[in-house]
């Protein structure tokens, strides 16, 4: 089969896509002429940047993550869930909004409530029956919905699966006594309607008083699906934790970014999503692809920076300090874990090795793995399986990786032991566990590195990430991942609230929920650039600029910060500084 045959079976491939015996593959170069993949079903292009591969269980051997580059098999990215706020008074509370200097240019003279302004929500859904995504005539404000894990319907213009649902749709929906039969997209976790209300909600008075950032802004919705089980069995992640493939995110991305162009309005892409694997740089696909969206005209990419820096999940050494050349690293694993992946990046030109202890007392020791290869151990006195994949040159990266993937661990405390293989030049490594979601128990590093703790894709340069606060106190959130990137490069940029941030399920606390909030900030922003036309070309980097001239500073710490970034969000401090200059 020829590439042509390949574009002509895009509109009959969604079968073969969402069948769970369908691997997916990512990659930045073109499919054409491509050896050895035998008859190919169907791929997906990525503004030509990227294409996704989709290709059947059968002609590959099981799946081993060693087999193919790290960067092509998909990662896995978890939400950055929502706690229930604490010590917050009932009804709605403005001091998120307040403290962002977001209510105060919603009001007069500068009335900015984001109109003219399409803000993405790339999540778990959204209840669009809710009153605060409706307008003053109760016509809903969503412009439309992808909902990826629905296959009955027709998929957007362009896409091969789930099911698009238009306003009309919507809105034809909202008229009948269950809207559901008509438009079956639904938020079964809450997370996507959450943040769509703080970034976007209408004003609501009467019974119930509610304002989000950029309530005049139009919505689009991408629920995902679930990751495929493969992916899931792979990378030791429990059943029934939401988990979303990158190369799923990556369309969806695409399809936020079609709205700019269709709609000719500027485009908020707002991610509350998150990993800990890759090498915390911003190398990864979905980043460099944030990265080519974020510079483009009126679009603004914001992420979250993710919950990750009180969860003892990453641990930094450098062997010309440690002890013999050699560190031990300790785990400690809970009682109940069924599994965990955790991943090792050396700095160049350095070439590591792991040796390994169990909690039984039973030694591995360290063995040279070869580019590419995958090593499988299981222990004599326990059920543990351990798989040690090795890449000696990552390709996005250049550096080397070692991936352990540790099946029915022994509780207790493991030791690995890292060393240099041959001279040592730099002696920096870095690892990191999952994500706190991604494991059904508690599994920690005993000496971990609260820095370098944000989650993936927020390390990209080009977008505007945020880490949380508690603006009651202006105390900095202690589950907030904080910066900078693994090779020092500044991030995050901003700090915004993310503590006890009112919604109508009460008050909520995350770094979603300060990403949610600087989104409509942004939109605000836009509103006031492009839709104004003070400054009609505006994308992501000039926007970041206005916010860090307008952010709030304290006097005792110095900037860029890693917790801080630049400072705390502050809309209405961008308008003070442009007087100020």
């Amino acid at each position: 089969m020829d590439f042509l045959d390949l574009e002509r079976n895009l509109q009959n491939c969604r079968e073969h896509i969402v069948s769970e015996d369908t691997y997916h593959f990512i990659t930045d170069f073109p499919l054409a002429g491509l050896p050895g993949l035998g008859e190919v079903f169907c791929s997906a292009d990525i503004d030509g940047l990227f294409h996704i591969l989709y290709l059947d269980q059968a002609m590959l051997a099981s799946l081993e993550l060693a087999s193919y580059q790290y960067q092509s098999v998909p990662k896995l990215y978890g939400l950055m869930q929502l706690q229930p706020g604490e010590n917050a008074a009932g009804g709605f509370n403005p001091d998120a909004l307040i403290a962002s200097g977001i209510l105060q240019v919603q009001r007069p003279p500068l009335n900015l409530t984001g109109q003219g302004c399409v803000i993405c929500l790339i999540d778990t859904g959204i209840d669009y029956t809710l009153d605060v995504f409706k307008d003053s005539a109760g016509n809903s404000r969503i412009l439309a919905i992808w909902d990826q894990s629905v296959q009955e319907g027709e998929p957007p213009a362009g896409f091969s699966f789930g099911t698009e649902y238009s306003r009309e749709d919507i809105n034809n929906a909202l008229q009948t006594d269950n809207p559901y039969v008509f438009v079956p997209s639904r938020d079964e976790i809450g997370h996507g309607t959450i943040l769509a209300q703080v970034a976007a909600g209408s004003i609501l008075t009467g019974p119930t008083l509610y304002a989000g950032a950029a309530p005049d802004a139009e919505i689009v919705v991408v629920k995902l699906r679930q990751c495929k089980p493969y992916l899931r069995r792979a990378n030791l992640v429990p059943d029934g934790v939401p988990a979303y493939q990158e190369d799923d995110i990556m369309l969806a991305v695409q399809y936020a970014d079609s709205f700019a162009n269709e709609l000719n309005r500027p485009v908020v892409i707002c991610l509350g999503l998150g990993t800990n694997m890759g090498d915390h740089t911003g190398s990864s696909a979905l980043s460099r692809y944030l990265n080519v969206v974020a510079v483009r005209r009126s679009r603004a990419v914001v992420v979250c920076g993710g919950n990750e820096g009180n969860t003892a999940h990453h641990y930094r050494s450098n062997l010309m300090q440690a002890v013999g050349a050699q560190s031990n690293v300790e785990v400690r694993v809970g009682e109940n874990c069924s599994g965990f992946a955790m991943e090792c990046w050396s700095s160049l030109p350095d070439i590591l090795q792991v040796g390994l202890r169990s909690p039984g007392g039973e030694n591995i020791p360290p063995v040279r793995v070869g580019e590419g290869q995958s090593v499988t151990y299981r222990l004599i006195y326990a059920d543990t399986i351990i798989t040690l994949d090795a890449t000696v040159v990552e390709t996005s990266s250049g550096e080397q990786l070692l991936r352990f993937f540790l099946k029915d661990p022994t509780p207790g405390i493991w030791t690995f032991q890292v060393s240099a293989l041959g001279t040592l030049y730099n002696g920096t490594f870095d690892m990191w566990l999952p994500i706190a979601q991604f494991l059904d128990d508690a599994v920690y590093f005993l000496r971990p590195d609260p820095y370098i703790t944000l989650t993936e894709p927020s390390l990209a340069s080009e977008v505007i990430t945020v880490t949380s606060y508690n603006p009651a106190n202006l105390s900095f959130a202690i589950n907030s991942g904080r910066g900078f990137s693994r090779t020092g490069g500044i991030r995050p940029d901003l700090c915004a609230p993310g503590v006890n941030v009112s919604t109508l399920s009460g008050p909520m606390s995350g770094s979603s929920l300060a990403a949610a909030i600087t989104a409509g900030g942004v939109a605000q922003l836009l509103q006031w650039a492009v839709v104004q036309r003070r400054s009609f070309y505006a994308e992501t980097r000039e926007l970041k600029s206005y916010l860090i001239r307008g952010a709030d500073r304290s006097w005792d710490l110095s900037y860029p910060n890693r917790e801080w970034g630049y400072g705390r969000l502050n809309l209405e401090g961008v308008f003070d500084a442009m007087i100020g200059s």
